[in-house]
């Protein structure tokens, strides 16, 4: 019989066993995962998937190997404060959590670009309003990341008929027709110069903390509207409040903010410019989640790096 490859699940603030056991169990006999009440031997738990685990939460674990997130996002797990060196970090790669990524980023630019909302509070109104409907090319849309998330939303935006700019950590070896690509340490800056709408799906590093701040809100032209899908740790809030009743920017949609779910007295819910979702933008299914980790725990035990491993120091 097989010895089966033992595992935990660690979070504050989800029951991770009532969302993935029974599609772990239903996938694999020879990967384990349990609740920390459930383990009666620490020392033979060798991986956890997490959600915002607690302070001391991998404490109990000396031999864990491998912290895997439930979403595409690590920087939570990075920033662990229990986190040792020598646990690896991985992450899903859901390909169809881009594409609901992807869907969502063009809802939110047509909505404000063909002015829906407009015609929504006018047909509450039974007024008969028509509205300006502007060529797709006349709009630039500007993408910062340009991992699988950036790649499908840069493909649907471009699809759509806009003008599309993307901020990549590197050049591309097959860049998509009708997209300019920007790399180096300018790119963020180079990609926003004079676009209409930004879409944020950068990783959370060191680098990209509070990168959407006044100085890159200026960039964009006038009545230009973000789309934040990233991390809340990206926003600069008063930056976005000032663009706002400054008139530069025309509008935001947020779907991820610094302290979640939003305090219900945050400005934010209020602004008449901002439409507010609450961190729906794309989710993996729990069978995703699932056979991903029954992958990574199975190259563990076999002695190899799993692809979802990312790389610590540069953060994804």
């Amino acid at each position: 019989m097989t010895t089966p490859i033992k595992g935990v699940f660690l979070s504050e603030t989800l029951d991770l066993n009532a969302m993935y056991g029974r599609h772990i169990l239903a996938q694999a006999q020879d990967v384990v995962c349990q609740g920390p009440e459930m383990v009666t031997d620490p020392l033979e738990v060798r991986y956890a998937l997490c959600w915002k685990p607690a302070p001391g939460a991998f404490d109990a674990y000396p031999n864990l190997e491998l912290a895997m997130s439930i979403g595409a996002g690590v920087d939570a797990l990075l920033a662990h404060p229990g986190l040792r060196p020598e646990i690896s970090v991985a992450r899903v790669r859901d390909p169809e959590q881009a594409e609901l990524m992807a869907g969502f980023a063009a809802h939110e630019v047509l909505h404000h670009e063909r002015a829906f909302g407009v015609m929504e509070d006018a047909a509450a109104r039974c007024d008969w309003i028509p509205v300006e409907v502007r060529r797709p090319s006349s709009a630039s849309v500007a993408i910062l990341g340009y991992g699988t998330m950036g790649q499908a939303i840069a493909r649907v935006q471009s699809t759509l008929g806009y003008r599309v700019r993307v901020a990549s950590r590197a050049p591309q070896r097959a860049p998509l027709e009708r997209v300019t690509y920007y790399s180096g340490p300018e790119a963020v800056n180079d990609a926003a110069e004079g676009a209409k709408y930004l879409i944020n799906v950068l990783p959370l590093t060191e680098a990209t903390e509070n990168v959407l701040c006044s100085g890159l809100f200026e960039r964009l032209s006038l009545g230009g509207y973000l789309v934040q899908i990233g991390r809340g740790e990206h926003l600069v809030d008063a930056d976005l409040l000032d663009a706002l009743d400054g008139g530069h920017l025309a509008g935001a949609s947020l779907d991820v903010f610094r302290q979640e779910p939003l305090p219900r007295d945050h400005a934010y819910w209020r602004h008449p410019k901002i439409r507010v979702s609450p961190h729906v933008a794309s989710y993996s299914s729990p069978e995703v989640v699932a056979a991903q980790l029954i992958e990574a725990a199975r190259a563990l035990a076999r002695g190899q790096r799993s692809e979802f491993v990312v790389d610590r120091a540069r953060g994804y």
